[in-house]
């Protein structure tokens, strides 16, 4: 039989044990099966056959053959969850960079190379197909990336989950580098649509803004207050099943998008008025655009806090909903549902809650916040003061009129308790009020957090001793008992297992595979450490990496790199605490070094930056700019004789990442000690065996205690020394005049070499290290360049180089997202593993069970 018969026959059901069995089309698992159902998605989904098939329509055609198999899990998932009304964990965050799902799925299948196998035997490349894929933009960096971990490991380790957050038409931006510039272009990932997402618009929820509130008396005598909005705008949710590693469990990401009630005014459009016809529509479907609209006006902070509030919103409604529909009562919300709040952009849950509780179901005050407490916990993720959300009391009141009552209430029953803990300390009541009244009046969202959760967690051990000591300092005397440490983690299966493929089959053959799971196990390759053969084998991965992303840079930017150098990248969201201009200032001292005496030997470099810049960040897109400059001058120097190489790859991604980790010589993570919460890239690139150069900051220090001082390059001033230094008075001027390479250093960037003469471009660069220096960079750099001189030496013994590399990998188990969501389930959710079973592979009654999650 050909293929294209048994594409008509992918409906059959007969009995195994016979001959001319076919197995289901949609839910079978064999090559054959798998085959076939890619074909005939390709003529009844995609409408093509191979003379018309484009890329796009083969990608197209495979993700929904896959996405079959999602379905039959997620469907059993959310059954089962539904009849034992399973205890869930609701992840609340703006942000969730899942990175492209096909390969992802593959994996978690376990059938990577069965589809590999049959796409070639078709003529086609699995590679080729998984580019087609476009990245869902819908993240910016560290945040949505541990919020896609997270996901992935709750769904592993069989945890009941929902993740909530937007659909974001456009997302973060596309970063194009035009004459070594940052620009942003729209990222239009849904252009070709998404074979992912469900459309849930029965779900569909109305989320008010803008009005008044009126006060009055019900017909049973009970004080009232009802929110009368001005405007009103439509969630509608789409969802995408999230799949575990080789489990039946499937959870659902949802995620909303913003609608008109009234999408066309057809009055208006018959007198005419063709744009007042759309007016609403245009207007209510803003919300939903894009992330993180700038917010340097007025109008973009309206923007920022209407998003925060429709997610929360929508999402808080959909919970009711669901425990309508499970027969549970509401009192029992807290119960049902743990809410994780991933950061403050949806700490105005905590007064939403409040709302729907009091306002929609008539709870009285006290149960409703004992409700509240007990359903939300929250994670801070900075130790920027700035970063710590606030909202123009103006602005919030005219935006959320009922939530700002809300909150005034909460304020004075909150500091009638400071006042009983903290008698006669008025200094303590401004610092810890709900609302900022130094100046023009703010709503504090951290503060909302604080109080209205149960817990409160930072995501490494340093940085969680940072806010009690310091950010959250008020808040930890007054609620010990909430502060917890969450180290963060990252996920094996797509950060290494997808991205490092020969690397994982080599530790697989040596150790087994139990370690995707149980990334603890890789403790066992330590045992393989000194040996050479295993050396050499690691070795010959690396640099077969090294080699492809040597041919992704001369493709993409034109510049030919010697794998045999070190690659050295710092590639992350740009921001001024992370450094990334210090390690520029070591390319340049390396190269004055050459200009002053052209035969020096210097260990071969390549260093590789990635990241985005704000797009209301001056100073950060000055650095990616002065990159680009040095770049372009050290590269064509003929004095540096290839030495040196500089390349910026642009619009830094997850599909960019899982190129970029496992290239990875030497892994850049430099923020100034006691700025950086956690870092998860630190973790990918040491789990794919890149050694790290660090300061002790976020999760810098644990990586440091668990692969062992001897096997990381550490440099820099302690978050206590920066403390005390700053306290003591920090004069930059004086690190500039004493050291004569950081003078020369900068005096060459001052002096126009890098930016054709033009002595202006990169003063402001140059005057906030001279004459502020915030983040230290001139107080760290002799110690950095010391540092990096030892990696030099270091590099040039391979054999200590992969012995050291080895090491880094094989003691990374500690930074599994696997482990922190344990954590999480243990210490703060109380929630517990549903396991999910797949009785047969067909369709059956049992699946139309009305599921309502």
């Amino acid at each position: 039989m050909t293929e294209q018969d048994t594409t008509l026959q992918y409906n059959s059901f007969e009995d195994p044990r016979c001959e001319g069995y076919l197995e289901d089309g949609r839910t079978g698992m064999s090559p054959s099966t798998l085959k076939r159902a890619f074909l005939n998605n390709l003529f009844y989904v995609q409408g093509k056959f191979k003379a018309l098939a484009t890329p796009n329509d083969y990608y197209m055609a495979l993700a929904y053959a896959i996405r079959d198999r999602l379905l039959q899990r997620w469907i059993n998932t959310a059954a089962i969850y539904t009849a034992q009304g399973s205890r869930t964990v609701a992840y609340f965050s703006a942000e969730f960079l899942m990175g492209p799902h096909l390969g992802n799925n593959l994996i978690n299948l376990d059938i990577y190379k069965d589809v590999e196998k049959g796409i070639a035997e078709m003529g086609l490349n699995l590679g080729e197909l998984l580019e087609q894929e476009e990245e869902p933009g819908l993240g910016n960096g560290g945040l949505g990336r541990l919020a896609a971990c997270y996901l992935d490991s709750l769904a592993t380790l069989e945890i009941p989950s929902l993740g909530y957050g937007i659909r974001y038409e456009f997302g973060i931006f596309d970063q194009e580098i035009e004459d070594g510039w940052q620009v942003e272009i729209t990222d239009k990932w849904l252009r070709f649509g998404n074979p992912w997402e469900i459309a849930r618009p029965e779900w569909a929820v109305e989320v008010k803004l803008g009005g008044h509130t009126d006060h009055y008396v019900d017909d049973h005598g009970r004080y009232r207050i009802r929110w009368v909005p001005d405007q009103q705008v439509t969630g509608i949710p789409y969802d995408t099943p999230i799949l575990g590693c080789q489990t039946n469990t499937a959870n659902t990401l949802r995620l909303w998008t913003a609608e008109a009630p009234e999408s066309f005014n057809f009055n208006a459009f018959n007198s005419g008025d063709y744009l007042g016809a759309v007016y609403e529509k245009v207007v209510s479907e803003n919300i939903s655009k894009v992330l993180y609209p700038n917010d340097d006006s007025s109008q973009g902070k309206k923007l920022r806090l209407t998003q925060q509030y429709f997610f929360v919103s929508c999402s808080l409604q959909d919970m009711i909903r669901i425990l309508v529909g499970q027969e549970l009562p509401l009192e029992k919300f807290h119960e049902k549902f743990a809410v994780q709040l991933n950061d403050t952009h949806p700490a105005i849950a905590v007064a939403e809650l409040m709302r729907l509780l009091i306002d929609m179901h008539h709870m009285s005050w006290d149960s409703a916040w004992s409700i509240t407490q007990r359903t939300f916990a929250y994670t801070n993720h900075t130790l920027l003061p700035e970063a710590l959300e606030r909202w123009p009391v103006e602005l919030f009141g005219s935006l959320l009129p009922r939530h700002l009552e809300i909150i005034y209430e909460l304020n004075d029953r909150f500091l009638d308790e400071v006042r009983i803990k903290f008698p006669e300390d008025d200094s303590r009541l401004s610092r810890m009020s709900l609302i900022d009244e130094s100046g023009e009046r703010y709503v504090r969202m951290a503060h909302l957090a604080c109080v209205g959760s149960h817990a409160i967690n930072g995501v490494a051990a340093l940085h969680t001793e940072l806010l009690k000591q310091d950010v959250l300092y008020d808040f930890y005397q007054m609620y010990p008992g909430k502060f917890q440490n969450k180290t963060n983690g990252v996920t094996p299966r797509r950060f290494m297992v997808l991205s490092n493929p020969a690397l994982t089959e080599l530790v697989t053959s040596k150790i087994g595979d139990t370690w995707i799971k149980n990334l603890g196990e890789l403790q066992k390759l330590e045992a393989w450490a000194d040996n050479p053969e295993f050396q050499q084998q690691w070795r010959q991965i690396k640099q077969a990496n090294k080699q492809e992303l040597a041919a992704y840079i001369q493709k993409h930017n034109g510049i030919i790199v010697d794998p045999n150098s070190i690659f050295d990248i710092l590639a992350k969201r740009f921001h001024e605490y992370k450094r990334q201009y210090l390690d520029l200032l070591h390319i340049v001292t390396l190269y004055n070094r050459i200009k002053a005496n052209p035969d020096i030997e210097i260990t071969p470099r390549t260093f590789i930056f990635g990241g985005k810049a704000a797009p209301g960040y001056f100073m950060a897109k000055l650095i990616i700019k002065l990159i680009n400059s040095v770049a372009d001058v050290i590269n064509r120097d003929p004095d540096v004789r290839g030495r040196l190489k500089v390349v910026f790859l642009k619009n830094y991604n997850v599909k960019l990442a899982q190129r970029i980790y496992p290239a990875a010589d030497l892994s850049e993570q430099i923020s100034t000690a006691g700025k950086e919460a956690s870092g998860t890239g630190n973790m990918k690139f040491a789990l794919n065996g890149a050694l790290t150069i660090g300061t002790l900051d976020g999760a810098n220090v644990e990586i440091r205690e668990e692969v062992g001082a001897e096997n990381f390059f550490l440099f820099g001033l302690t978050a206590e020394q920066v403390y005390a230094k700053r306290a003591s008075g920090y004069n930059p001027m004086e690190y500039y005049n004493s050291n004569a390479e950081l003078r020369l250093a900068l005096d060459r960037i001052a002096s126009g070499f890098f930016s054709h003469g033009d002595t202006e471009l990169f003063k402001p660069l140059v005057d906030s290290l001279l004459h502020h220096d915030q983040y230290f960079l001139l107080a760290d750099y002799q110690s950095y360049i010391d540092c990096q001189e030892q990696v030099g030496l270091a590099y040039r013994d391979q054999d200590r180089w992969t012995h050291m590399s080895i090491l880094n990998a094989a003691r990374m188990g500690k930074f599994s997202s696997d482990r922190s969501i344990q954590d999480y389930c243990r210490e703060i959710w109380k929630v517990e593993p549903v396991t999910i079973t797949l009785e047969n592979s067909e369709v059956t009654d049992s699946s139309f069970t009305a599921t309502v999650i």
